[in-house]
């Protein structure tokens, strides 16, 4: 595990980027980081075998070629633009489920707004304990969130991250995916991502949400498919990126977590206005006849709208359903 905190490996970095029009000598690195020469070479190993390419020259010292491609907390944290979301990253090459570190972390006081990242996890899930296939290539992140404010508040949180998420791809990668009510984003009527909040509500009040976000970045979703084909509501997959196409996952990474930051301050202060509208444009579910499976039963009819605590409005049976739950397919 590396954190945003644990700062030595993110002062190395800084300073060769800062000097990547020559190199950096072992001593000069040494007096500014209050190391040995030996502790600045280890560190140097440490980086590279982190993807990072710096070359090392005699009696000149270190050279910053390229940066890595992994969603290290340093480069996460380098051009964030955020004030809560972000302010600690714990990132894992490999985990079981960021879900379920960030439940852990809920616990502990001076943890709201940490994000952890992997870079592939071995039991990742989707809602109602679905399995989620979370390959090399994906962004797999959870974000913890200690809000102040009302408990009806919390069912806003799949649309408000949905709506954060196809916003930075529209800015970052320039594509226009659709959202599916209640968490998922879609391309070309395939899912590209998707979402799950857990909350802890105590006397009425929201005590933490673990938003966990799932993104296929640069996957082979034909793999994913054969993995998941036999899950409840798998409806295809794809991915976001092709593996040849040039595109950075920090920079959409960044962009989401400053959307989401931008989207979360409107509920605190409680100014709602154009969310909702801003959902319904992007969405694939409304004006659809629909099929919707939620623990009340099976409801058949036309999504004509959300409301303002992000329930599916349904016209059924000569009367319009709100529907905060539920499995949705489209009928041909």
């Amino acid at each position: 595990m590396y954190t945003s905190f644990d700062d030595t490996l993110d002062k190395i970095v800084r300073l060769l980027k800062s000097n990547q029009s020559g190199f950096l000598s072992g001593e000069e690195l040494s007096r500014s980081l209050g190391l040995s020469r030996a502790a600045v070479w280890k560190n140097i190993k440490k980086l590279q075998l982190l993807g990072y390419k710096i070359k090392s020259k005699q009696k000149s010292g270190y050279k910053l070629i390229t940066k890595t491609n992994l969603m290290l907390p340093w480069e996460v944290s380098d051009g964030l633009q955020t004030e809560i979301i972000g302010r600690k990253i714990y990132y894992f090459d490999t985990i079981n489920s960021t879900q379920t570190f960030a439940l852990k972390l809920a616990s502990k006081p001076h943890e709201s707004g940490s994000v952890v990242i992997a870079e592939r996890q071995t039991h990742g899930r989707g809602r109602h304990n679905r399995k989620w296939s979370s390959p090399s290539g994906g962004i797999w992140i959870s974000i913890l969130l200690k809000p102040n404010f009302e408990v009806s508040h919390a069912s806003l949180f799949p649309m408000l991250t949905s709506l954060a998420l196809a916003i930075a791809i529209e800015k970052t990668l320039k594509i226009k995916p659709k959202l599916k009510w209640p968490n998922d984003l879609t391309l070309g009527d395939k899912k590209v991502a998707g979402i799950l909040v857990d909350a802890s509500i105590e006397s009425n009040q929201i005590d933490y949400l673990v938003i966990g976000v799932g993104i296929n970045f640069r996957i082979d979703s034909t793999a994913i498919s054969k993995v998941l084909k036999n899950s409840g509501n798998f409806y295809g997959a794809t991915t976001l990126v092709k593996k040849k196409e040039k595109a950075d996952p920090i920079l959409l990474l960044q962009a989401f977590l400053y959307e989401l930051e931008q989207l979360y301050n409107k509920v605190v202060v409680g100014n709602l206005s154009g969310i909702k509208n801003e959902w319904e444009k992007r969405s694939s579910t409304v004006g659809k006849n629909v099929t919707i499976l939620s623990p009340s039963g099976k409801t058949k009819g036309k999504a004509i709208g959300i409301d303002d605590d992000g329930a599916l409005l349904v016209f059924s049976k000569g009367k319009t359903q709100r529907l905060l739950v539920g499995d949705v397919s489209y009928q041909i």
